[in-house]
């Protein structure tokens, strides 16, 4: 197996954020600096460039699920305290929602196909204490109670019936319909990011500053705690099956056993790199799992083998952030020095 540069490109400033649009036309990357920068994802031509978010970007997501003909809506949230919506393969600025002073470091978009989901569809925002609901004409939809502390991770149910927002001290379950809160996790720390368990939300999982991983089981109204890591675990991935579950917060990647009981008392399958980890992602459909260390060093994994490890490729910078495309056949890959590459995989 072989990872082959496709095409690379270099933004103004350290990459922050990549998104793919959900037929993997287009891909967005959002650089430190503001701007916003798109692609045609296979070939990297027709670059486009957005005004972005002035002050700097922190987070862009496309919205699912939409009709064919309908135009690709791409979101982004800001240092501006704004939330900003934009037709991507127009390249058109079409909404702002202006939140506050407070940064816009987290957005995700309501899973499509969800029973008793909107037609219209809905972003999570999150600014500063203050979680919203935004449609995409940037109309707030519900605004919730403030958090006791700043929001610092969200997470939608896979079904999107839910949504867990943390801070630190805790996690709330929203309900996405009434806006109720079905449950809340006391979590004596900070929480760095959440993920829930693919296709049926299973479990919810969060990456903590102690440095910890904490699981939960809510509707079995289990939990389970992890601990033992080097440094604060700020990215976890789940496999398509939701049976594994990538970590970083250390020099290996950390890949847990989420099958049957789940991961207490089991040995983690470890896999070696020779510098602290800065990104892991597992594909959309298949089963490789992509991992990034701080000396450029970008990996690719079949975690169940025996001999786990399948290419290696050497990046001239530290990887920011990984991004499949929908279809797994290319990775996008985030440097700290501005540069984009998107990578082919070829058996």
């Amino acid at each position: 197996m072989q990872l082959n540069k496709t095409w690379a490109v270099q933004l103004d400033d350290y990459v922050i954020d990549l998104a793919w649009s959900p037929d993997g036309a287009l891909l967005a990357a959002a650089s430190q600096a503001g701007p916003l920068h798109l692609f045609a994802g296979p070939t990297g031509e027709d670059r486009r460039e957005l005004p972005g978010h002035e002050d700097g970007a922190n987070c862009l997501a496309f919205a699912p699920g939409l009709a064919p003909d309908a135009p690709a809506l791409l979101a982004s949230g800001g240092q501006d305290g704004a939330v900003k919506f934009w037709d991507a393969a127009a390249a058109q600025h079409l909404a702002t929602a202006s939140l506050g002073s407070a940064w816009i470091e987290h957005i995700a978009w309501r899973p499509a196909g969800a029973a008793g989901a909107p037609a219209s569809p809905t972003l999570a925002a999150a600014s500063g204490r203050d979680l919203v609901f935004l449609r995409a004409d940037a109309s707030v939809a519900h605004r919730f109670k403030p958090a006791p502390k700043t929001l610092s991770a969200l997470a939608w149910h896979p079904q999107g019936g839910a949504l867990a927002a943390a801070w630190f001290g805790g996690v709330c379950l929203w309900d996405a319909d009434d806006f109720h809160a079905q449950r809340e996790y006391a979590y004596a720390n900070g929480i760095a990011t959440l993920a829930w368990s693919p296709p049926d939300g299973r479990w919810l999982v969060s990456g903590n500053q102690d440095p910890s991983v904490h699981l939960w089981l809510p509707e079995e109204d289990q939990e389970f705690h992890m601990s033992g890591y080097e440094t604060k675990v700020r990215q976890i991935s789940f496999d398509l099956t939701g049976t594994r579950l990538a970590t970083t917060g250390g020099q290996d990647v950390c890949v847990w056993d989420c099958s049957g009981a789940g991961p207490e008392g089991r040995e983690p399958t470890m896999l070696p790199h020779e510098a602290p980890l800065t990104a892991v992602a597992f594909q959309n459909r298949h089963g490789l799992l992509a991992s990034a260390s701080r000396d450029g060093v970008l990996q690719l994994w079949s975690p169940e083998r025996p001999q786990p490890l399948r290419a290696t490729i050497k990046m001239p910078a530290p990887a920011t952030r990984l991004a499949w495309s929908p279809d797994d056949r290319f990775l996008a890959v985030g440097s700290e020095k501005g540069v984009v590459y998107v990578l082919r995989v070829e058996n």
